[in-house]
């Protein structure tokens, strides 16, 4: 496989990709991981609005159901000593301009999704830590937060927030974060200090949540695949937190083995995803630290893991890939350089 860049835009400390459906047509969402633009672009990378100027400190970006061009975002999550003040927004247009407002304020809010299983909508927040005292205080491990999203989202403030519960507490360095959607309806994927946990909403409204916990090795990121096509999908993940170490998990009798560590080093590996491509089960992870910042591509062939770099020194915070007339497309913040890359992907 081969990345083709089609274009590219400078922002400062890009991070955060998202898809939006607006206006009948496809678009991506970048925003930054400091103070810093929210941009709205086509699928070419051709820049079509700016949706935001800051506050910035955008981790995540999902779109409301439902709702041309509307979406949620976190806010003020500046890095893991600096989010104190984190919270979740909804953003959309209103007579051609962009509001933004409230809807939870959740201090050290790291990753969130909107996720549907018996045809109810919820909200999932998972927080890095729960409070700090001085730099690099990790003494109050982060939690997972769920609630119904409600259907008059527009109408929640500062003043009216959502309403949220704690689904998971104790979670040491609770950064990972992976939706997977499936027939039965979605679930996500929370990767910690303590491993990785799966939290499945309730089958029917008013129902109990589901946390299990896969794995026991810290994992910073993560993401399912099925490499070897025998049906069951692997999990790749990323250890420890902000950490150097790719592996790969197999379901053995209903529970996650390491069957494979990455035979070099990814330093601060961190963008992460994984997905059919051309036909082929791939992963794409990207690593910000190291003498070459690389983005890679991680599959299975002839009984082996491999990989091969797609791009080098371009120090990727995440990647999202998509389809367009037949093509898979590919975007990257390449955060280290500063870099919003759209890519075409070949074989």
């Amino acid at each position: 496989m081969k990345l083709n860049k089609i274009a590219s835009y400078e922002l400062d400390r890009c991070y955060s990709i998202a898809p939006l459906e607006y206006k009948g047509k496809k678009h991506i969402l970048v925003a930054a991981e400091k103070v810093n633009k929210c941009i709205l672009f086509d699928t070419n990378g051709k820049e079509e609005e700016v949706i935001w100027e800051e506050p910035g400190g955008t981790m995540s970006m999902v779109q409301v159901p439902g709702h041309d061009g509307w979406f949620l975002a976190t806010h003020k999550f500046y890095s893991p000593n600096d989010s104190a003040e984190a919270k979740i927004v909804l953003a959309r247009p209103v007579d051609g301009k962009w509001q933004v407002q409230t809807i939870k304020e959740l201090p050290f809010t790291h990753r969130f999704s909107i996720v549907s299983r018996g045809g109810v909508y919820y909200l999932i927040a998972c927080t890095l830590k729960s409070g700090h005292k001085e730099k690099d205080d990790w003494s109050s491990p982060g939690k997972v937060y769920v609630g119904e999203l409600p259907d008059d989202i527009e109408s929640y403030n500062e003043n009216h927030q959502v309403e949220m519960t704690v689904l998971k507490d104790g979670l040491l360095k609770n950064h990972g974060y992976f939706t997977i959607n499936t027939p039965e309806g979605d679930y996500s994927l929370v990767g910690t200090e303590y491993g990785v946990f799966r939290c499945t909403p309730p089958d029917s409204k008013g129902g109990e949540w589901k946390c299990e916990q896969l794995t026991t090795d810290p994992a910073s990121d993560m993401a399912l695949c099925d490499f070897d096509n025998d049906g069951d999908e692997e999990m790749i993940t990323i250890t420890p937190f902000h950490g150097d170490q790719v592996s790969v998990y197999k379901l053995k009798d209903g529970k996650y083995e390491k069957v494979w560590d990455c035979p070099f080093k990814t330093e601060m590996a961190h963008s992460i995803w994984a997905r059919n491509i051309y036909g082929k089960n791939v992963a794409i992870i990207g690593h910000r630290k190291g003498e070459s910042r690389d983005l890679i591509e991680f599959y299975y062939e002839n009984g082996e893991y491999k990989t091969n770099v797609l791009d080098k020194d371009c120090g990727s915070a995440n990647v999202f890939p998509f389809d367009e007339d037949g093509k898979v497309k590919l975007v990257s913040t390449n955060r280290e350089i500063n870099e919003i890359a759209f890519y075409e992907v070949t074989l």
